[in-house]
């Protein structure tokens, strides 16, 4: 099988498990303590079932959603996920061409193994810059002048990385800087020959977006512990608020997960909410994202815009999650399937399956514009009803 047969996600991932040494994809593919946290971003949505509307003409559907002012051809985007040329080299500017030919949204990682200029090439009407807190504020300060200067559209801050997190596959495979590969990691990624092709021309992928600040003369894995030393700890709401008036443009808070942290960054004028756990990667017993989407929704959906990250792994996850009060959905780990898997094809894949599984599911429920969407689509449990659906 190759991309051009994949039929959904899990075809790609499959795909992807077969290019990568066991290392590296349960990186990707881990999250943390018992891994709850990932089952419980998932089985949120198969707890929501979708009530379909018969008797509709939907002859023509028309998915196309808009988000801060611009109108893409589908209502998500491509969530930022680090440290990508280590899973296949030139894998985040892959992901950029992607999504401009989609006409969607890529967040480009913090930790990003391409630079913010590059991505202003690539996709300059399509790319936005997630920022990770720099301890020498300086560094988050000039990172966002580089951002605006570069006209990228939106400023992602990620607020739910208060410090490192127990990932018991990383450990038990000795992933870390430096690697600290056993006999078996080895001869496995010896069975991986075109990623160990990768590996052997270009070595451990380092953090562009940082090198202007690192000790000069700073290899990979040193580059990746200043990174590290960084980004742990100190980020408050006076940094948002120094931000806010920093960034001439749309702002997002992403990781935001409390209805009163959601209510305060309104006041603060933040643009857009990305409630997520950090794909259950941070803390293992923190909620569903979709969980917690109506009452964020309640306490400050007329005053931002919404969007929701964790758990995405089917057209009909997205229209449920629509329907639940997000405005724009953000996704990681499938996309970063199909790029592992197949580049810039497999990238375009992986978004060309979620576009025709949101089509079918359209006509499926009844709905021919996204518009037309709302809480009646979702069978609410009977406590959930009486706290979500509107009072008529």
């Amino acid at each position: 099988m190759n991309v051009d047969d994949a039929i959904n996600f899990d075809d790609l991932r499959i795909l992807a498990k077969k290019r990568l040494p066991k290392i590296i994809y349960d990186f990707i593919e881990g999250g943390v303590d018992d891994e709850d946290g990932l089952d419980r971003n998932e089985n949120a949505f198969r707890r929501r079932p979708l009530m379909p509307r018969y008797m509709v003409d939907i002859s023509e559907r028309d998915q196309s959603q808009p988000l801060f002012g611009r109108q893409y051809s589908s209502p998500f985007g491509i969530a930022p996920t680090g440290g990508i040329s280590n899973y296949r080299w030139g894998g985040d500017l892959m992901l950029a061409e992607a999504a401009r030919e989609a006409n969607i949204p890529f967040i480009m990682s913090g930790a990003a193994t391409a630079s913010m200029e590059d991505l202003a090439k690539v996709a300059p009407e399509h790319g936005w810059y997630q920022l990770y807190v720099a301890q020498d504020r300086s560094i988050s300060e000039d990172m966002i002048r580089r951002a605006a200067d570069l006209n990228l559209s939106t400023l992602v801050v990620t607020v739910d990385v208060p410090t490192g997190s127990n990932r018991e596959r990383n450990r038990r495979n000795g992933f870390g800087r430096p690697l600290k590969l056993s006999l078996a990691s080895k001869l496995d990624a010896l069975r991986r020959p075109l990623w160990m092709k990768d590996y052997m021309r270009h070595g451990i992928a380092k953090l562009p977006n940082w090198a202007p600040y690192a000790p000069e003369g700073a290899d990979a894995n040193m580059l990746g512990e200043f990174v590290s030393s960084q980004i742990r700890g100190s980020l408050n709401w006076n940094d948002i608020e120094n931000f806010r008036k920093l960034w001439p443009r749309k702002m997002v808070l992403k990781g935001v997960m409390r209805t009163d942290d959601a209510i305060r960054a309104a006041e603060i004028g933040v643009d857009g909410l990305m409630v997520s756990n950090h794909g259950a990667r941070q803390l293992d017993r923190a909620p569903s994202p979709l969980d917690l989407l109506p009452s964020i929704n309640a306490a400050v959906g007329d005053r931002m815009t919404l969007m929701l990250d964790g758990g995405v792994r089917r057209g009909s996850d997205v229209l449920i999650a629509l329907c639940m009060g997000a405005k724009f959905i953000f996704l990681g780990r499938p996309t970063l399937y199909g790029v592992v898997a197949g580049g810039v094809a497999g990238a375009s894949k992986a978004a060309s399956i979620l576009r025709n599984e949101i089509d079918l599911v359209m006509a499926q429920i009844g709905v021919t514009s996204l518009d037309q969407l709302g809480p009646d689509f979702v069978h609410w449990d009977e406590d959930e009803l009486r706290r979500n659906m509107p009072r008529r």
